[in-house]
């Protein structure tokens, strides 16, 4: 990484327990039974004087996780939820804990030397009394050996019960009972400004506490997971850290370190926790199953941003847009198609991509889906078959787009008929709409408005049709690295 550069770090490898309904935990003599009384004291209004009881009845729970692994750890891309394709791009890094010997600390997907294992470290805790501790995905993908270590320095060796890439949350078990554990509780609802504690492992330095606020919650723009809006805190938290938990002053876990902002890999007092509720969820689905089950309708969507939702005559930019069907899925199967806009499922409105994500994944495979689509300016209604979802590795799987010759000059592209069918985009120009928007070379336009497209002719038809339609935009479907996604240009000036 080039110094002075801008990463998203993600805080290296860990692992998490977690206590019954969100008190303090009480240790080893009283069978590690939590206590969850509710909170008596007033709410806080200015710094508490310290922090020292509530970590010294927190801390046993946190332990430490290293790992041995393989010399060339998978990719991120297409891993993690924090992939380099993600809508922060390549800066968006992970970062283990390097032992002296292995290297300065660099991310992970930097080769390890020829032949030699993968060392790292990072946090977790007990989220039950036999053994069960959480940590981030990104901590133990790559692990073929894992051993925790207890806040009393007992070294017990850990199996991987489950893990899931696409909210970077895992969960590994080591053998014996009477562990001391704290519990995600559904009365912790933290506020923005509220004081947090987080515990954790950071450089190998086990059993550090440090304090902060929670400067923003629901923050959608961390990562390209559909799955996790994040909690953002100001409590230092460093390499190691991945995977420790976030707690309130009462002792309840409100969330599970995962990244940073950092220009160095050290904290600048941006950190990224998974809210509990969201660990809660994955975390019984993993012991309970070994895996997450996720409806699944086999569907391309995108967010309706404003300029979308004025190229196709939609008064609001809510719900969420479908740029491509699976072939042979659930949702073609149903009548799904490409620029078809889902509104409700099962009765509840759809805000975004995102939204539309979780609420199927919320349904069982098998089930009946009821959606409320809007396709042509009419609403429609559409019932589907929920499928499973693929796993991540299997979405990722994508093909590379081909290369491109010279052509014709529209809307800032130089643009050539594709053999397949489609424009293929030869240039773009950095000051156009479309190079701010993201578009590049060998990406293919298949259809602008509801036109098919063959020659640069027909997308000039497409953009005389909308600025006669009284339009800013024409919304474009875009082929790339074997997936398709709806982008809206702007019509002024569109020739050259």
């Amino acid at each position: 990484m080039k110094r002075g550069s801008k990463s998203w770090v993600m805080m290296g490898a860990a692992v998490v327990a977690l206590t019954g309904a969100g008190g303090y935990l009480v240790g080893h003599d009283a069978l590690a039974a939590p206590v969850n009384p509710a909170p008596t004291r007033p709410p806080v209004s200015v710094a508490p004087s310290s922090f020292a009881d509530l970590v010294q009845k927190v801390a046993p729970a946190v332990v430490s996780i290293d790992i041995v692994g393989k010399a060339k750890p998978v990719s991120l891309q297409g891993q993690s939820p924090f992939g380099d394709q993600g809508p922060l791009g390549p800066e968006l890094r992970r970062f283990f804990n390097v032992p002296q010997g292995q290297g300065n600390g660099q991310d992970q997907d930097q080769d390890q030397s020829q032949g030699e294992p993968l060392r790292a470290a990072g946090s977790g805790f007990f989220i039950s009394a036999d053994g069960y501790i959480l940590t981030n995905n990104h901590v133990v993908e790559n692990a073929d050996e894992i051993t925790v270590t207890t806040k009393g320095d007992q070294k017990l060796k850990a199996k991987l019960i489950g893990r899931d890439a696409a909210t970077d949350l895992a969960v590994v078990k080591v053998e014996g009972s009477h562990f001391p554990y704290v519990s995600f509780e559904d009365r912790a609802k933290p506020r923005v400004g509220d004081w947090v504690i987080a515990v954790g492992n950071p450089f190998g330095l086990g059993g550090t506490a440090t304090a902060g606020i929670v400067s923003a919650l629901a923050r959608k723009n961390v990562s390209d997971s559909n799955y996790v809006d994040y909690m953002q805190i100001d409590a230092p938290i460093n390499r190691g850290n991945s995977g420790g938990p976030t707690f309130d002053v009462d002792g309840r876990v409100v969330g599970v370190n995962t990244a940073i902002f950092s220009p160095s890999g050290g904290s600048v007092g941006i950190g990224f926790d998974i809210p509990a509720d969201v660990a809660a969820r994955v975390s019984k689905q993993l012991i309970d199953h070994g895996k997450i089950i996720r409806g699944y309708i086999g569907a391309q969507i995108q967010d309706v941003t404003a300029d979308i939702a004025d190229s196709i005559g939609l008064k609001e930019h809510k719900g969420a847009l479908v740029a491509e069907v699976t072939g042979d899925g659930p949702a073609e199967k149903a009548g799904l198609k490409a620029g078809d806009v889902v509104l409700d499922v099962d009765g509840h409105a759809v805000d975004g991509a995102s939204d539309l994500s979780r609420q199927v994944a919320l349904v069982s495979p098998g089930q009946t889906i009821h959606l409320k689509i809007r396709r042509d300016g009419k609403t429609e209604s559409l019932s589907l078959t929920s499928g499973t979802r693929p796993s991540e590795e299997q979405l990722a799987d994508n093909s590379g787009p081909a290369n491109a010759g010279p052509g014709e000059r529209m809307l800032g592209m130089r643009l050539e008929p594709d053999s397949s069918g489609g424009l293929k985009v030869d240039g773009v120009s950095a000051n156009s709409d479309a190079g701010a928007k993201g578009l590049r070379a060998g990406d293919v336009i298949r259809k602008a408005g509801d036109r098919q497209l063959a020659s640069v002719a027909d997308l000039s038809g497409a953009v005389d049709a909308a600025k006669k339609a009284g339009r800013k935009d024409v919304l474009l479907l875009i082929g790339r690295n074997g997936r398709q996604l709806f982008v809206p240009l702007h019509v002024d000036g569109a020739r050259g």
